[in-house]
This record gives structure tokens, sequence and C-alpha cells, in this order.
């Protein structure tokens, strides 16, 4: 199929420049009755002519031979760029209008401002530390014993009912406690003994705060068994299980016992008419 000479020699002219520097053309005006593949075929096998002429006069030379590469692209796949600006031509008469601030601008001086902050995280941190206190003492405080348990722990006897030269027994957080009302004479003997012969060196003064007033724990040093009272060789407390014999101050004279009776704490309250065990 023939083609006009106006378009052949547009597509060639477009060859030689694209060899020279970048292509940029303005669109072809094609016949209507022309079809896209065959002007396709034409173009290059006018490309292929023109590049083997070319071929023929610079093979001898390296930069003939560069040239021909060059000619070997295809013509019509160009690409065409197109630069964009989002940039608005500034106009001379436009002007730029800051808002003012200075109603929002703080009219108290700095150094307020520090004591501020200063008085903000002071008042934070005690908080913090008062609410981390008290949710410790909480948490202890489930921890403890209930309060039933607390009345146990303690034992209040009115020492007014002994009379004396009498004992009472009372309860104490599962034990028993031995209370006796001590007569002169008891004192006196309690006091006479040679403290170098017992077992378990303790004078009477050192179990007993008010020499009238022997408090004591009612259990047996040997495997914990429970005396009686006013019984024995000394006129004391026996423990009949093992033959275990204690003296008026509670002392260990006679037997398998390694130890005296041992002494609970204990305070006299009320101006000495009350004793709390515990």
């Amino acid at each position: 199929m023939a083609f006009p000479r106006r378009l052949t020699s547009t597509v060639h002219s477009a060859v030689w420049k694209r060899s020279k520097t970048t292509f940029t053309s303005s669109p072809v005006a094609l016949p209507a009755a022309v079809s896209v593949r065959p002007l396709q075929v034409s173009l290059n096998r006018e490309s292929t002519l023109r590049k083997d002429s070319h071929a023929h006069s610079h093979h001898s030379h390296p930069l003939g031979r560069a040239v021909a590469r060059k000619f070997t692209a295809d013509p019509l796949n160009v690409s065409v760029r197109r630069q964009f600006s989002t940039a608005t031509p500034a106009s001379s008469s436009a002007t730029t209008s800051i808002p003012d601030f200075s109603d929002y601008k703080k009219s108290t001086p700095t150094k307020n401002d520090r004591a501020f902050t200063y008085f903000m995280v002071g008042t934070t941190g005690f908080l913090g530390a008062v609410a981390a206190k008290n949710t410790v003492h909480d948490f202890l405080s489930n921890l403890s014993a209930s309060a039933d348990v607390l009345a146990l722990a303690k034992v209040e006897v009115n020492l007014a009912a002994i009379p004396e030269g009498k004992n009472l027994v009372v309860k104490w957080r599962g034990k028993p406690i031995f209370i006796r009302h001590r007569t002169q004479e008891e004192i006196d003997e309690a006091n006479q003994v040679d403290i170098s012969s017992l077992r378990d060196k303790q004078t009477d003064a050192e179990r007993a705060t008010k020499p009238e007033w022997l408090v004591m724990l009612g259990v047996c040093t040997h495997l914990g068994c429970v005396p009686i009272g006013e019984a024995g060789d000394f006129g004391g407390w026996y423990c009949p299980c093992h033959g275990s014999h204690y003296d008026i101050s509670g002392r260990i004279r006679k037997g398998p016992a390694p130890l005296n009776l041992e002494i609970p704490a204990y305070e006299f309250v009320e101006n000495d008419q009350k004793i709390v065990i515990g």
C-alpha cells in the first residue's frame, strides 16, 4: 500500500531528530482510510531502509556504528513527558493576612506559672502517696486476724474473785493459765530455795511481778500434760503422767521435765484489781 510522500518525509525527519536529541513531536494527522497496523509495518520498513543506508556509510567508524545502533529502536515508541505544576502564580495584588493572637497570650509572668506547676506536681504526688498507703493498709488488714480471733488473744481476769491461797484456771489461746493468790508463807518458802540446786535456775522475783500473784502457763514442759495444783512433793503442782514435781513458784524440782512452767505476758490494770493476759 502506497503512502503520501509528505507522511514518509515526516517520519524520516522524526527518526533523524531522535538519533540526535530527545524526540518531541506533535500529533500526526493520518488519512481516515489508513489503518493503524499497515502504517506501523510501512514505517518499520522505511526505518530499516534508512538504517541500512546509514550503516553502509558509517560501518567502518565507531561513531557510525553507535549511530546505527540508535536506529534499531522503534521510531513510534516515543514517550511524551508532561510536566504539571500545582503552584499558583503569585498575584501582585495578593497579600498575606496573619491573624492576631494577642488575646490568647498569657498575661501572668513565667514565675507564677512555675509556682503553679510545682504546686500541682506536689499535690498529685501527695494524693498518690495517700492512695497507695490506704491500699497497702487495706490489703494487710485483710491478712490480719479477724475480730473473734483477736478477742481471744487477750484475757482479762478480775483478781478480787480469787481468795488468798487459792488457784484459778482460765483458758487463753486454747491453753490453761494458772493464777495463784499466794500467802506470805508461800512467798517466804519460794524465796528460801537454793537457786544452785535448781535444774532451771530462776528466782521467785523473776517469775512473779507481784509476789502474791503467780501467773503461769499450765502445760508441763516435758510432754505438754496439764499438772495438778496443790499436789506433789513440794506443795506446788504435780504432773501424774510422768511424775514431774513443781514447787510453789512453778519451778521444776523433780521428774523428767527439763524446764520450769512458762510465764506468759501479762499486766495489772485498774489499780491492780484486774490482770490482762496476752
